[in-house]
This record gives structure tokens, sequence and C-alpha cells, in this order.
């Protein structure tokens, strides 16, 4: 509900009644225990879906199957159980829906070249390539022209070169893999049947771990944020520490989502 808050979405006729329900059962226990209110929260985001089909992000479908299950869980005597349940489901399915996706049915991401692109095209990931890999400027603006295909027929005089420097390379390297191996390792620990406490504390772990490396670069704090929720709904009445870090994570990816840490570390206002 505070996400929905923080980030509204879709079309005014949409956006009015998320906030409205979403403030409605923040102040009132019945109103946030009514089925009725997150079968409306699902609709509402389905609707946007489809209203904008295919542009929602991949997340917001997500938060629909999410809103969803809640209605579903609340709708039984111990609706904390069938919780916990849905979200282990969600997120062991998330995990491991984009392990298949990236290393089976994606070539252009096990070679790196998915990173590589994003990295050097896209506005929202440049202050934190320059400040890692030590690319200027003028080397950024020559790699997106060099990634820059020519109009049809056109031939440029000079050809521009492509800079990676070996840090860059290896931030690809580490982006790629390091991705893959924490998703591989949530997918398995989310939806193997575990009872050993170490096992069940490493599942808060991987999801916090993700949070924390992935969010500080991916401009999505919305998905980072469900994933909490997700992760959180996993959590007993007595699992005081883990609630604890979960909450602080989805504070921290607030904090990357709206502080420039980047900018702010190569000297820019």
């Amino acid at each position: 509900l505070i996400w929905l808050l923080l980030r509204p979405m879709g079309s005014w006729y949409v956006r009015a009644p998320l906030l409205l329900l979403s403030m409605l059962a923040l102040v009132s226990g019945p109103w946030l225990r009514a089925p009725a209110l997150w079968v409306a929260l699902a609709f509402l985001i389905a609707l946007r879906v489809f209203l904008e089909w295919p542009l929602p992000d991949n997340h917001i479908y997500l938060l629909a199957y999410w809103c969803l299950g809640v209605a579903l869980a609340l709708r039984f005597a111990n609706p904390a159980s069938q919780l916990a349940r849905t979200g282990r489901l969600l997120l062991g399915m998330v995990f491991a829906l984009a392990v298949l996706w990236k290393a089976v049915l994606s070539p252009d991401f096990r070679d790196g070249r998915f990173f590589a692109v994003t990295m050097l095209t896209d506005d929202r990931f440049a202050d934190a390539v320059q400040l890692l890999c030590g690319i200027s400027d003028t080397q950024l603006r020559e790699n997106r022209a060099y990634l820059t295909p020519p109009p049809a027929g056109a031939e440029l005089l000079e050809s521009p070169t492509l800079q990676t420097p070996d840090r860059f390379r290896v931030l690809v390297l580490v982006a790629t893999w390091g991705t893959l191996a924490m998703e591989g390792v949530a997918a398995v620990l989310w939806l193997a049947p575990l009872t050993r406490h170490a096992l069940l504390a490493a599942r808060h772990g991987i999801v916090v771990l993700f949070c924390l490396t992935t969010y500080a670069f991916a401009p999505v704090a919305g998905f980072g944020w469900l994933l909490i929720v997700l992760g959180l709904s996993n959590c007993g009445p007595r699992d005081h520490w883990p609630k604890a870090v979960y909450v602080a994570t989805y504070a921290t990816v607030l904090l990357y989502a709206e502080v420039p840490w980047a900018a702010l570390a190569l000297g820019r206002p």
C-alpha cells in the first residue's frame, strides 16, 4: 500500500481509486482486511496493464497477482499462512523464470551484450558507469555514437570507436553472472521445501542481498519493494531481525531511487 502511494500509476481514472483505496486501507483495520478491497486493487492494476499493454513493467503484473493473492488469503481462517505460501511461490517462480529467460532463452544476456549496451546507452546508468569504470563524458558519447546505427544507406566519414576499459568489462561480467547466480540461488531456496533454520534465514538473506545490489543501479525501485514485501510475508511473529532488515532494505531502495549517489560521488549537483 505504501508503494502504491509512493509510485502512483496509470491514467487518472486508475490512479485516483488506487490512491484512495490504499489510503483507506492504511488508516482502517477493517478495510485493510477486507477481501473486496484487495480484489479492487488487483482489478485496477490489471486494468492499467490491459490499457497500456505492452508498456507496463513486468513487476506490475506481479503486483496484480500479489493483490489477488492477498484477497484470496483473507478468506481463510489463517490468512498469514496462506500469504506466506503465496509469497514464497511467487518469489520462487519470479526468480526461476528470470533464470530461464536469461540463461536459456537469451544468448544476448549470457554473452554480456545486454548489460554492455544498456550501461552505455541508458542515461539512468550513466553516472554509475562513469563512477565505477572511469569512463569520461567524451568516451561515453563516442560509445553511444558507435552503437547508434546510421540512417539506411548512410555511411560515416569517420567510424567511431568503442571504448570499453577493463573496469567496464569486469562490471559487465559481474553484473551478468552475479545476477544469474543470485537469481538461481533464490529460486532454489524459495521453491525448495526447507525446514532447517539456517536455510530459512538464507531465503531472506538472498532477497536482501539481491535488492541491495541490484537496485543501487536498476531504476525500478518498485520491483525491489515488491520482492521485499513478498519476503516479509514469510516472516513469523518472532522473526524480529528479518523484519527489521527488510524494512531497512525497503528504505535503502527508496534512497537509491531518490538520491543520485553516483552523481554526488562524481561531484555533480
